[in-house]
C-alpha cells in the first residue's frame, strides 16, 4: 500500500490541536538574516536590522517655545502690570517660536506680556531662567538609544529618525512567500460548465503582501504530480511556499505525496473547523503550508499557520488580531476538542449607559467551507476554545477582526 493510499483510507481520525500544529510548524521556519538599506519614506511597517541611536539632538540648538521676546530673566524680576520692567536696546530681542534664542538670552517673554513702547519694551510678567526656552536635546539627545533590532517601524519613528538626522535605515528583507493554486477545474475567467474562478491564490498573495512579505502569484498548477513536483521545485527559493488545494485525502489530493517526496510532511490534518485537511511541512529545505482548496478553509488555516510563519521568518512579532465584545443573538456549536472558527456580523445599538453603544454578533447561516461570502461579507469570527462545546444566545463573546490585522 502507497503512503498515499494509507493516507486516503486513514482519513483524519487522528488531527493535531492547533497550537501543537503551530508550534511544530515554525520550528522547522528560520528567521532571515538577509537585510537591505531603505529610505524612510519606505520604512513604514519594516523591522529594523540594527540598533539605533540619534546622530545628532533634538533640537540641535536652544530654541523659543513660544512667540515674544529673548530677554535676561533677571532683568525681569519684579515686573508686573502695575510695575512694568522696562527693556531696550541689546536686552531684549524678537523671536518666534522655533527660532533660535540668543546665547546672552536664556528666557522668553510671552508676547502677550509684552508690549512696545517709544522703543522700548514694557514687561508685565517676570520669567524665570531657562522659561519658554526649548533646551538643546529636551526632545532627544545625542547619541541616545531610539531603537533596538526587532523594533517595527511606524510612522512616528520614521519622523523621529528623519528629525534626528537619519535618510535611511537597515531593516530585514521582506520574507518571500510563492504563492501555487492548484486545481484542474480552475480558471481565471470566464468559467465554463465544471470550472471554478481561481480565488484562493489571489486571497492568500494579498494576505502575504498585506502581513509583511512579499508574494510570488503563480499560475494554476493542475491536478499532476509530475505538474506539482516542478512547481514545487522552481518555486523552492522562496522563504515559504503555499499551496491553496489537494491537501486533503481524496483521489486527486496529491500535495502532500509531492511534498513527502521532496521533503517532510510534519502535519496533516488539524483539529480546528472549517479546514482540518491543512498539511504543514517542508520541501527542499524550504517551509510549505498546504492550505485546503475550499475558500473559508482556505483563509483560516492562512491566518493560523501562514500569517505566524511569515512573521517569524520576517522577524517581526505575531500581535493578537483586535477583538470587540459582543452579545451573540444566535448559537454557535462546536465539536469537543476542535477549535472553531465562527464567522459573524456585528451591529451597534444605543446602550441603557448614557453616551454608551451594545454590539450584537449574528452568526452567519452559511453551510460548508466553501462559502466565500460568508467570510467576504462578516465582520470578523468568534473562536470557540477545543474547551468548549459551543455558545449559547445571549452570550457575551470576543469577535476576533483577524482581517484589520497587520
Amino acid at each position: 500500500m502507497t503512503d498515499h493510499d494509507h493516507r486516503r483510507r486513514a482519513g483524519f481520525k487522528e488531527r493535531t490541536r492547533v497550537a501543537d500544529a503551530r508550534t511544530t510548524f515554525l520550528d522547522a521556519v528560520t528567521p532571515l538574516d538577509r537585510t537591505e538599506q531603505v529610505d524612510l519614506a519606505d520604512a513604514d511597517g519594516r523591522t529594523l536590522a540594527e540598533a539605533i541611536t540619534a546622530p545628532r539632538a533634538v533640537p540641535h540648538y536652544r530654541r523659543a517655545a513660544m512667540d515674544g521676546y529673548a530677554v535676561r530673566a533677571t532683568d525681569t524680576h519684579g515686573a508686573s502690570s502695575r510695575n512694568p520692567a522696562v527693556l531696550r536696546g541689546g536686552d531684549v530681542e524678537r523671536v518666534h517660536t522655533g527660532s533660535p534664542v540668543p546665547e546672552w538670552a536664556n528666557a522668553v517673554v510671552m508676547i502677550e506680556q509684552a508690549s512696545e513702547l517709544a522703543g522700548d519694551i514694557e514687561v508685565s510678567d517676570a520669567v524665570a531662567e531657562g522659561e519658554n526656552v526649548a533646551p538643546i536635546g529636551e526632545d532627544v539627545e545625542s547619541g541616545q538609544q531610539l531603537y533596538d533590532p526587532g523594533h517595527e517601524l511606524r510612522p512616528s519613528d520614521l519622523g523621529l529618525l528623519k528629525a534626528v538626522g537619519l535618510d535611511t535605515v537597515e531593516v530585514f528583507d521582506r520574507p518571500d512567500v510563492a504563492v501555487i493554486p492548484t486545481g484542474e477545474e480552475l480558471v481565471q475567467s470566464h468559467p465554463g460548465p465544471g470550472e471554478v474562478i481561481e480565488t484562493n491564490g489571489l486571497t492568500v498573495s494579498r494576505l502575504v503582501e498585506r502581513w509583511g512579505g512579499t508574494a510570488r502569484y503563480e499560475d494554476v498548477v493542475t491536478d499532476d504530480e509530475a505538474a506539482l513536483r516542478d512547481a514545487i521545485e522552481t518555486n523552492a527559493d522562496a522563504d515559504i511556499v503555499v499551496t491553496t488545494g489537494g491537501s486533503s485525502v481524496g483521489e486527486r489530493d496529491l500535495i502532500p505525496d509531492v511534498v513527502s517526496d521532496l521533503g517532510e510532511v510534519l502535519v496533516h490534518g488539524v483539529a480546528l473547523r472549517p479546514g482540518p485537511p491543512v498539511a504543514l511541512g517542508y520541501a527542499l529545505d524550504t517551509p510549505i503550508v498546504m492550505l485546503p482548496g475550499y475558500p473559508v478553509a482556505c483563509i483560516v488555516n492562512a491566518v493560523q499557520f501562514l500569517r505566524p510563519a511569515l512573521k517569524h521568518a520576517g522577524n517581526q512579532s505575531l500581535t493578537d488580531p483586535p477583538t470587540v465584545d459582543a452579545t451573540l443573538d444566535g448559537k454557535i456549536r462546536s465539536e469537543p476538542g476542535v477549535r472553531t472558527f465562527a464567522r459573524v456580523t456585528l451591529a451597534e445599538t444605543e446602550s441603557d449607559t448614557a453616551n454608551a453603544t451594545d454590539r450584537t454578533a449574528t452568526p452567519v447561516r452559511a453551510g460548508g467551507s466553501g462559502v466565500l461570502s460568508s467570510v467576504a461579507l462578516s465582520d470578523g469570527w468568534v473562536v470557540v476554545p477545543e474547551s468548549v462545546e459551543g455558545y449559547a444566545a445571549g452570550d457575551t463573546v470576543p469577535v476576533e477582526r483577524w482581517e484589520w490585522s497587520p
